[in-house]
């Protein structure tokens, strides 16, 4: 914990209560002094950036130093955000797949270059016979969408869709190129964790991660915590605003990767009660920002429990590093499984394209802008969540904001490689 010694200043053990205008209601929660700017930049989301409810929380050296909330749930539930709503994580759940995929590596029962097939023999059709455990963690494996119609609820039938990726053909040689897997990781990926556990992908992250760690993070929400979930309010483009080349790749043509990566979904509702409770591993986490920063937590100070050194060096090195990403359409840089700091602020629409975090750092955005991360350099695990959609699908100038305050007050001067340094 950082020592205060500042009259009158706020600690953790002193309720942060603070109104916001215009009926949009209270900031509450626990801040050290030390870092004041982010609680400060918090507020200006609400007041001058359009967040509607939101979380964010994080711990350094395994102190958790900052934990806020605020904000108002969907309208439709009109009720105020508590410390314990949570809401759809969106792709950061990939990073909790992730995370259960790199302990069943330390485990030895999973081989990073051993074949899928030897898991997983149905997979070896349509020319995916050499495809590796590692082309599914780095999105090169070529299954970044399926091209037939997915059947009204494929989504919700774990088993269909995995049959589904088993007889896909590839998008492109397995290997050769990268394309981010936005809506099939969870079952690629996913699977792996259930042949080699024995244990259903949800099943796996309760007993594995979430519960050891006391985390509100799931992967398949029981229902009698349904009402603690605020519903998502989505992001639709306003005439003249910036909209990055993925977005317009999308609404130019229904036949293009980035739609059907997306929206071949079996009319997938991400706020119905059967989608909570199913375990969609590429999007469907449900957590609030202190069950992220908790899940990674461990990884930010050593891994311990979880996986060794060279697991945790495995987490945070660069797998694929590419100049046009095939669904994103832009620069992107994964390690094995997890999102590694991207600045595309060059690009015209780089805002939208960007998370820019430490240079130690993995973790993964969700579309809208929530992000979850652990930095091992400064031993810092962080997890910002909300129910407002922005453009992008990487993190937007609110989750940005409170990423970058979190480094200046932990003494990085600046982000100008790229990435933060001190």
């Amino acid at each position: 914990m950082f020592a205060l010694d500042k009259q009158g200043s706020n600690t953790m053990s002193s309720p942060i209560e603070i109104p916001l205008s215009d009926g949009k209601g209270t900031i509450r929660g626990y801040c050290d002094d030390k870092f004041r700017s982010v609680l400060d930049a918090f507020i200006v989301n609400f007041e001058d950036r359009e967040e509607q409810g939101a979380s964010v929380c994080f711990n350094v050296e395994g102190e958790t130093v900052v934990n806020l909330w605020g904000g108002q749930m969907h309208p439709r539930q009109a009720s105020e955000w508590q410390e314990d709503t949570m809401s759809v994580v969106h792709s950061v759940t990939k990073a909790a797949v992730s995370i259960c995929a790199h302990i069943l590596i330390c485990e030895g029962k999973l081989d990073l270059q051993a074949k899928v097939s030897d898991y997983w023999p149905e997979f070896s059709q349509q020319s995916k016979e050499d495809v590796t455990v590692a082309m599914m963690l780095n999105h090169s494996a070529g299954l970044a969408a399926i091209r037939r119609p997915i059947r009204e609820g494929g989504f919700l039938d774990w088993d269909y869709m995995v049959q589904r990726l088993a007889e896909e053909e590839p998008l492109w040689k397995p290997g050769t190129r990268n394309g981010y897997h936005m809506s099939t990781f969870g079952w690629t990926v996913g699977e792996l964790v259930r042949r080699t556990s024995g244990l259903s992908l949800g099943d796996y992250f309760r007993t594995r991660v979430a519960e050891p760690l006391g985390l509100d993070f799931h992967i398949g929400l029981p229902e009698s915590e349904h009402h603690r979930v605020s519903r998502i309010l989505r992001w639709t483009p306003k005439k003249g605003e910036l909209v990055s080349p993925y977005t317009v790749a999308l609404m130019q043509s229904k036949e293009s990767l980035q739609y059907i990566a997306l929206l071949n979904n079996g009319k997938f509702k991400t706020d119905a009660p059967e989608s909570y409770l199913c375990q969609y591993g590429a999007g469907g986490g449900i957590a609030n920002g202190k069950g992220m920063a908790g899940m990674f937590k461990p990884f930010a100070n050593g891994g311990e429990g979880f996986v060794d050194k060279v697991g945790l060096e495995r987490m945070q090195a660069a797998s694929v590093i590419t100049h046009e990403d095939l669904t994103l359409v832009s620069p992107t840089k994964f390690s094995l499984g997890f999102m590694l700091s991207m600045d595309n602020r060059h690009r015209e629409s780089g805002a939208l394209e960007t998370i820019i975090m430490g240079k130690h750092a993995f973790g993964h955005a969700g579309a809208g802008g929530s992000v979850g991360f652990a930095d091992t350099e400064c031993h810092l695990g962080f997890g910002y969540s909300m129910n407002k959609m922005g453009a992008g699908i990487l993190l937007n100038e609110r989750g940005q904001s409170l990423v970058d305050e979190t480094y200046r007050c932990l003494g990085y001067s600046t982000n100008e490689p790229g990435y933060w340094i001190k």
